[in-house]
């Protein structure tokens, strides 16, 4: 198989005195890929972003863009542009001057100049804008005329750092299928940086999950959220249930967990030892919540009886928190397919939390 587009190989950043930005990091990103780097404030993926750019040297490994190390190529020579989450737009002047900018300081001939800046202004559905200064845009166009000032060097490599983070939640989630939709038409390779757990998974291909300054697991999204590595990616990919518990039963197809209030049937191998101890992480949406005793087919594994203690309601689902006998609180979302119900649980209510052997994970790390 022919090598990754980009390969970053053993990549450490060590800013002395202890501060390890990047530990150790060794990823391939493929040509046409959009990847996300995730992770909490801290965690090295901007400083990662900003070696890839060149705007910070690796104290080791190194880089390497479609064959070339970009160890020794200063940030200007490199077929690589970034967006900043700022834009960092020229306030006097339009955004065809703009997204322009670029390609006068290269010294392309005006013609070819127009051409690419009108070729632009079409991709990102801004023409009729051509005139305007960038004050007089909204927070979603000037987003894409900062996305057409990057892409108009036709670069090899787009860097995006936290690339929506300046627009409110609502504009955020209908510029990401947008920006997705104008990456894969120009075709061109993208690393992005998010804290934004939704903004990772609806926008990349595939995302690295980091912390300390070391990836924790690599994955499509589905895979990042359904069988997350370790206990650290489980709760930072969104909202899930861990119960601490011990392996009782440990067998090639299945495996059995006991929790402080419930016992676990769950329908996995695991590479375990019985009687160590494990983690069963069960995601809300996977939980059914009901006022009857329910049957699950593993006789009394995989089911739980508590109190509502609380309950918020979200419109398209509503989610419970059930208070188990131990005291832990079972977090439970449920969609609210009827607009009313009978039988509606309610603060105070006893109900019974059930799932399928499917639902859950183990984790040994």
């Amino acid at each position: 198989m022919a090598p990754a587009f980009l390969q970053i190989q053993d990549v450490v950043k060590d800013f002395g005195g202890g501060a390890v930005a990047v530990n150790h990091v060794s990823l391939e990103i493929d040509k046409g890929e959009i990847f996300a780097l995730l992770g909490s404030s801290g965690c090295g993926k901007t400083t990662l972003l900003r070696m890839l750019a060149g705007f910070e040297t690796p104290t080791s490994g190194r880089i390497v863009l479609d064959g070339q190390d970009l160890a020794h190529v200063p940030p200007y020579a490199c077929p690589i542009n970034m967006m900043f989450q700022s834009y960092a737009l020229f306030p006097h002047l339009t955004v065809w001057e703009n997204i322009a900018f670029g390609l006068k300081r290269e010294g392309m001939a005006k013609d070819k100049i127009t051409e690419r800046v009108e070729a632009m202004l079409k991709l990102v559905q801004l023409t009729k804008f051509a005139k305007r200064k960038p004050h007089q845009l909204s927070g979603g166009q000037q987003q894409r005329v900062a996305l057409a000032r990057s892409l108009a060097k036709r670069p090899q490599l787009l860097l995006l750092d936290e690339p929506l983070g300046a627009l409110d939640k609502k504009l955020r989630e209908e510029t990401q299928i947008e920006l997705v939709n104008i990456i894969e038409e120009v075709g061109v390779t993208c690393v992005m940086v998010t804290h934004d757990q939704e903004e990772a998974m609806t926008m990349a291909s595939r995302i690295a999950v980091m912390s300390e300054g070391r990836v924790l697991q690599v994955g499509a999204p589905s895979e990042i959220y359904e069988t997350p590595a370790n206990r650290f990616v489980a709760d930072f990919i969104g909202n899930v249930n861990m119960m601490e518990g011990k392996l009782v039963e440990d067998m090639p197809d299945h495996v059995v967990v006991e929790c402080a209030d419930c016992s676990h049937w769950v329908g996995h191998g695991i590479t375990g030892t019985e009687g160590m101890p494990v983690s069963v992480a069960v995601r809300p949406e996977k939980i059914a919540l009901q006022r009857a005793e329910p049957s699950t087919g593993h006789g009394a594994h995989n089911r739980v009886q508590g109190t509502v203690k609380d309950l918020s309601y979200f419109g398209s689902f509503t989610v419970y928190h059930l208070q188990l006998p131990s005291g832990t609180v079972l977090k439970i979302s449920q969609s609210n397919v009827e607009r009313h119900r009978d039988d509606q649980l309610t603060w105070g209510d006893a109900a019974w939390a059930h799932w399928t052997p499917s639902s859950q994970v183990v984790l040994t790390q």
